[in-house]
């Protein structure tokens, strides 16, 4: 909203790059693939248990429901050994046919019984993770959406509007599927791992010591593959970013590229990187894609051995029988995968922890000061007295913008502010609507310091309408009285008329229900401004701002915004930023500024007799033109 040289001068100071997103094993990463990493890991934990410490009794029933499916998984193979064991007692002739159907019986309906109740937990463990997820997503984005809402302009000023969208959007949903998935993750391997090497012990000590041999070599093997492709791909996300960069670049300046016949440079380069890309990626997977078939190779070796040993203990005066061994091997099967989802839910929780940060970096934004009214308003007898008096300001403590300035604005009247870019005349406006606040001096409204007012009823003084026009998705009826939505029909239909777009509104098919696309994209620039008009005419304010509202419409378009503006500005204050020095010869006193001060001030005619500043912007608009 401030001019462009303020805007450059903020941004080169403050913005923050953009963040790269940060990517998981919970959304397919292999492992190996390095998660983003919060700069305060432990901190923002301890801070996100407790920000989603109204939900412990829902956590706390997750985390007792998690532990018994996982026991139940564990527990029930163990009764087909015993099924499997009688089976070859009948068979051998150890146990008799009717002992070992009954018992076999018994075990199979207890089996049926332990997965039916696991089936049943698991509902239930799922029903209320993802109901909890849901109210915590919930809850982060209203906390978010309230905070912002209490932040001052200066802030969405030095950040990117997509930034702060990633932030709703991807670290929410980050944050809030790791909650659930994550804790069920870690709790139900850590209980499997515990459960599956007590099972294997009691089925048999010495082949459990043999299967748990191999295991230094998963984690040699694992940790080495991983400490290589962790950097290949580091690689890979520079490529990656260094592609989407430069596809927005080129596509956003798609005519520019086509207008000097760059396309074939363009592609080449585009090809440069793609193929780095490709090269990366190919060395990134080729590595990440290795710890699979490796801990294959590994396990059928540990098989191997655990059979050997299992059949010669099965010819020993203790014999192992079939299930033993049988359902030995199974728990073996199952004892890494669970050690592996360990160590990719700790990845996943280090970008998990790193979207937390970033919520918890807006909701610790310092927000606007709040406000008690400190008089008592009544808005009906607000006149559009404006005082500017000895007013200090800059947006950074290194550049003084401006100083000690001086304004008296009359009730009714037109003040026409022009300068050259940079020159401080939108951040005028800014101080005068409480965007930001003066660093010293006051300014008064109706002879009351602004600053005690609230600013919702300063605010709801002024009317504006901009160069970037704002329309949102919904009908035209929505928008013209988004400032006075108790509006009647014909109030809207009026103040469209006024502003010179009614007859428009009248040849579209749904006429005043006729909805605007995102953007407002399907009505053309000049009938957007028509339509702000329209709106600022409806809501009736006291005080009007107009910020080169005419800058970029065609000049038919431009003779109907002249119009709408003259009519609205009738009986009003009114504060009219303009380049086209055209527009507001009209106006009762121009101000001329320059580094923040007001160098010239008088009407069109007098600027001009004095031959300054004024003179030569005139001039070098209308040069050759009769004054």
């Amino acid at each position: 909203m401030k001019d462009n040289l303020d805007k450059e001068q903020k941004q080169n100071t403050s913005q923050k790059a953009p963040r790269q997103r940060g990517h998981g094993p919970g959304t397919g990463m292999p492992l190996g693939r390095p998660a983003e990493k919060a700069k305060d890991f432990k901190g923002t934990t301890k801070r996100l248990i407790k920000y989603i410490g109204q939900y412990k009794w829902q956590m706390l029933l997750i985390i007792i429901v998690t532990i018994i499916v996982t026991l139940l998984a564990v527990v029930a193979p163990n009764y087909s050994r015993f099924i499997i064991n009688d089976l070859q007692g009948m068979i051998l002739g150890t146990i008799t046919r009717d002992e070992g159907v009954a018992r076999i019986t018994t075990y199979f309906f207890l089996v049926l019984g332990l997965y039916v109740l696991r089936f049943i937990m698991s509902l239930i463990m799922h029903l209320v993770g993802n109901k909890v997820s849901i109210f915590i997503g919930k809850k982060m984005r209203n906390d978010l959406r309230d905070k912002l809402e209490k932040l001052p302009i200066k802030y969405f000023d030095s950040k990117q509007t997509g930034n702060i969208l990633s932030v709703f959007t991807n670290d929410v949903d980050v944050v809030t599927n790791s909650i659930q998935q994550s804790l069920i993750n870690i709790i139900s391997s850590f209980f499997s791992v515990i459960g599956i090497l007590v099972m294997m012990f009691i089925i048999s000590w010495k082949l459990t010591i043999i299967a748990l041999l191999i295991l230094p070599l998963f984690i040699l093997a694992t940790s080495t593959i991983a400490k290589k492709s962790q950097s290949k791909f580091i690689r890979q996300q520079k490529q990656l970013g260094s592609l989407n960069g430069h596809v927005e670049e080129v596509f956003s300046a798609n005519k520019i590229v086509k207008l000097f016949g760059k396309e074939e440079e363009s592609f080449d380069e585009f090809q440069g990187i793609n193929v780095e890309l490709a090269r990366d990626m190919r060395d990134a997977q080729f590595l990440s894609g290795l710890i699979r078939p490796i801990m294959e190779f590994i396990s059928n070796i540990g098989y191997v051995a655990v059979v050997i040993v299992g059949g010669i203990l099965a010819g020993a005066t203790n014999p192992l029988l079939v299930g033993d061994i049988t359902i030995f091997i199974m728990y073996q099967r199952n004892f890494v995968n669970p050690i592996l989802n360990i160590a990719n839910v700790i990845n996943q929780l280090q970008s998990t922890i790193a979207g937390a940060e970033r919520v918890f970096e807006i909701l610790d934004e310092v927000e606007e000061n709040q406000e008690f009214s400190k008089i008592s308003v009544d808005q009906s007898h607000f006149n559009g007295h404006v005082e500017f008096n000895n007013i200090d300001f800059s947006y950074s403590d290194e550049t003084e913008l401006i100083k000690n300035l001086n304004l008296e604005v009359l009730p009714g009247k037109q003040i026409a502010i022009v300068g050259h870019t940079g020159a401080g005349k939108t951040t005028l406006v800014n101080l005068l609507m409480r965007f930001y606040e003066v660093k010293a001096g006051n300014i008064l409204i109706d002879g009351i310091k602004s600053t005690d007012y609230p600013r919702a009823i300063l605010r709801k003084q002024f009317g504006m309408v901009l160069q970037d026009t704002w329309l949102f998705s919904g009908t035209i009826k929505e928008n013209v009285a988004y400032g006075k939505p108790d509006a009647t029909d014909d109030e809207i239909i009026d103040a469209c008329k006024q502003a010179h777009v009614h007859h428009y509104i009248e040849t579209l098919p749904k006429g005043y229900d006729t909805v605007l696309k995102e953007d407002a994209d399907n009505i053309s620039k000049g009938q957007k401004q028509l339509l702000t008009i329209a709106r600022a005419i409806l809501f009736d304010p006291k005080i009007l701002i107009l910020d080169e509202a005419t800058s970029s419409v065609d000049t038919r378009t431009e003779s109907y915004i002249q119009n709408a503006m003259t009519f609205m500005m009738e009986g009003k204050t009114s504060f009219v930023i303009a380049h086209r020095l055209s527009t507001i010869k009209k106006a009762n006193t121009i101000l001329v500024m320059n580094q923040g001060m007001i160098v010239e001030q008088g009407n069109h005619k007098e600027l001009l007799a004095k031959n300054g500043v004024y003179a030569d912007l005139y001039n070098s608009q209308f040069l050759n033109q009769p004054t």
